[in-house]
């Protein structure tokens, strides 16, 4: 996924490095691994990375005040936090979708829209909650073995919105 080489896809952004922070396995995860890596990103950030944002393609479960904690420092340090908004074709105002509808400040929450730039059928909405859409319907990209697949979801809108977070910054 090399940005102009004329060779499979490329990202948003082309000239940036990503720190992986995997807690999620084939299991499932916890939230204090959400935690931890995400209070991680934010002692790199102190330390002088220059992270600008994460990609959080991932959600379930209830709200949590800890996490919620997490997220606020990494802010505070100047790191946004891009949430998927989910695909259960809900309304997030109704239905809260966690990390995406957490209320503090740095929480993106982010829909996905099809390539007529409609919304997707299975992506989550909401007014109050849902902050705004990507590309996430038949999106191309990179899997296991050098080869490519489309796939659909909230989870691949969201790298759209962290990319754009990304070039900003840079600019």
């Amino acid at each position: 996924a090399v940005g102009n080489n004329g060779l499979g896809i490329t990202g948003v952004a082309w000239d940036v490095s990503i720190m992986a922070m995997r807690f999620l396995g084939p299991g499932g995860g916890y939230t204090s691994d959400a935690i931890a890596a995400v209070n991680y990103v934010t002692e790199m950030r102190r330390a002088g990375v220059n992270v600008v944002a994460t990609n959080n393609s991932w959600g379930g479960g209830g709200f949590s005040q800890s996490l919620s904690d997490a997220i606020a420092a990494g802010y505070d340090a100047g790191v946004l936090f891009v949430a998927a908004a989910g695909n259960d074709g809900t309304n997030n105002d109704v239905l809260p979708h966690y990390p995406s509808n957490d209320t503090g400040s740095g929480v993106i929450s982010v829909a996905a829209t099809t390539r007529t730039n409609s919304l997707a059928s299975f992506s989550n909405y909401g007014v109050a909650s849902v902050d705004l859409a990507a590309p996430g319907a038949s999106i191309y990209s990179t899997t296991p073995g050098n080869s490519y697949d489309s796939y659909s979801g909230t989870s691949m809108a969201t790298p759209h919105v962290s990319g754009v977070i990304a070039l900003m910054a840079a600019a």
